[in-house]
Parts: structure tokens; C-alpha cells; sequence
């Protein structure tokens, strides 16, 4: 997923610096929360897996252009449940990074949009299975549990590209109409990423005990 160049101009892309810095700030906070519960060691663990799985998402994963962006299949909630948030926030924001700079240079000015893009929609399903899911073990969640994470995340990651398009496009029509045509396509994700959060889930509760189990999220069994 990346915003297209030129869709937001170099006099107004300063707001994107303010956006994505908002958001290192809070991965900041919940990256010292995880190492406090995990350590050190097992935070950069989780890291390096949420890394190398955000560069399968974008890189090796179908992805194609739609209207103002591209479509991935950005598993967002199966990296926040299995991984926690902590490293799933820096396995996107490393794994963006390292498409900019190995792959896709002209993507590097759009960075603060993209990881502003994938970044709020992690901390407001953080937020929602903090509250909802608390003292639950993500092990025991159903599917209408799992789509509303699902739900929410990529309906985040829409809602931020349709700003994006509309704060450097304006509202004309054409812009519009591929906003939708993006939204449209992206909302598919929403189909897949449940049962693929399902799917990882009933892997980890058959998991015993061992290296692999203690690589998870503690909340997948809490």
C-alpha cells in the first residue's frame, strides 16, 4: 500500500511529517510497554518476524493499483494479536522503510503519509481489544470478534487514504471516483484477514510449550 506519488504536493506534505511523528510517538510508548511485559530480547524477536511479514505483505503477496493508491494484503490485526502491538508497529514502519529504499525510491517522500496510514488504525485496534478483549485469551476469539479488528484496521487504512487524496486533490470528481474505486477494492482484505487471524490463532493453541509458543504475543494465551 503506498500513496501515489505526486497525489499530495511537496507544499503541503509537511503536514505528513506532523502526522507520522504523532505516530512514532505512540508506537514509542506501546514499544516500551512491551518490552517492560516481554524484555528487550523478545520485543526485537517479535520485531524481526513482523518485519520480514510486512515485506512478504507488500513485496511477494498479489498487489495491484487501484484509483489513488494500491491494494495489499496487509494482515494488520494478525500482527497486532499474534506479535503485540509494540512490534507490529515497528514491523510495519521497517518493513515501509525498507520497500522505499531497496524497492520503491519513489516512494520515500510519501513515507510520513504511508506510516500514518498503517500505523493509527494499529492503535485504535489496540485500543478496541484492550477494552473489549481484557483478560481473554486471544486463542478462545471468534470470527465476528476477529472481522470487527479486521474491520476496523482496513477501514482505518481507507479512511486515511481518502484523506490523503483529498487533502492534495481536492474533491472533484475524478478524484472521488477513484477514492471509491480504491476503497472498494481495498475492503476485500476485510474478507481474508479474519480467517487468516483464525487460521494463525488455532496454529498457536496447539502450539505446547517451547520457543515458538514464547515467540507469541502473552496474550494470545493471557
Amino acid at each position: 500500500m503506498h500513496i501515489e506519488p505526486g497525489l499530495v504536493d511537496a507544499s503541503k506534505i509537511v503536514l505528513s511529517y506532523a502526522t507520522a511523528a504523532t505516530a512514532v510517538a505512540a508506537g514509542v510508548f506501546h514499544m516500551r510497554k512491551d518490552i517492560t511485559q516481554s524484555g528487550g530480547t523478545m520485543f526485537v524477536a517479535r520485531s524481526i518476524v513482523a518485519m520480514i511479514a510486512v515485506i512478504i505483505f507488500f513485496e511477494v503477496l498479489p498487489h495491484f493499483p487501484v484509483g489513488v493508491s494500491e491494494v495489499h494484503l496487509i494482515l494488520g490485526s494478525s500482527l497486532l494479536l499474534m506479535l503485540g502491538t509494540g512490534p507490529a508497529a515497528v514491523g510495519l514502519g521497517l518493513g515501509l522503510l525498507i520497500q522505499g529504499v531497496f524497492v520503491s525510491p519513489f516512494d520515500l517522500p510519501q513515507y510520513g503519509m504511508n506510516l500514518t496510514t498503517l500505523l493509527a488504525p494499529l492503535f485504535v485496534i489496540h485500543a478496541i481489544a484492550s477494552k473489549s478483549l481484557a483478560g481473554r485469551g486471544y486463542t478462545s476469539l471468534g470470527y465476528a470478534e476477529v472481522f470487527k479488528l479486521s474491520l476496523v484496521y482496513q477501514g482505518g487504512i481507507v479512511a486515511w487514504v481518502a484523506f490523503w487524496a483529498i487533502y492534495g486533490q481536492g474533491v472533484g470528481a475524478a478524484n472521488i471516483q477513484a477514492i471509491a474505486a480504491f476503497g472498494a477494492s481495498y475492503m476485500l482484505v476485510v474478507l481474508i484477514e479474519p480467517l487468516a487471524d483464525l487460521a494463525l490463532l488455532f496454529v498457536a493453541k496447539k502450539l505446547k510449550s517451547g520457543a515458538l509458543r514464547r515467540l507469541l504475543n502473552p496474550m494470545v494465551y493471557a
